[in-house]
């Protein structure tokens, strides 16, 4: 592969991990009072994490930043999606790792 196939894809990779890495705080932020601290935190504290991704990859340009803020919020949006399609099935907590640990035992335990 040439080297610039390799550098879209490094940059697809590490689009796919920073929407991953927002879908916990997206979770944590459906479940917590708009506006309130915690509400601030599920948002924020990622951005860090992603600007020294970015910043790590020595990626510069507009484009670039649009793809990552969009991948930042399109994980934020699934995690609140996924939060909202839990609260169909049962009550959840604001922790994605605990629902899923939870629900995986209530499968595991009902067969």
């Amino acid at each position: 592969m040439s080297r610039g196939g390799m550098g879209v894809v490094l940059i697809v990779l590490n689009l796919m991990f920073v929407c991953l890495l927002n879908i916990p705080f997206g979770y944590w932020r459906e479940n917590v009072k708009k506006l309130s601290v915690q509400w601030f935190m599920a948002v924020h504290f990622p951005v860090p994490f992603v600007a020294l991704l970015r910043n790590h990859l020595e990626l510069s340009g507009a484009l670039t930043l649009l793809l990552f803020v969009a991948a930042y919020f399109m994980g934020q949006y699934l995690g609140s999606r996924l939060s909202r399609e839990f609260r169909h099935y049962g009550k959840v907590s604001s922790s994605l790792a605990h629902d899923l640990i939870r629900r995986s035992w209530i499968i595991i335990i009902g067969r």
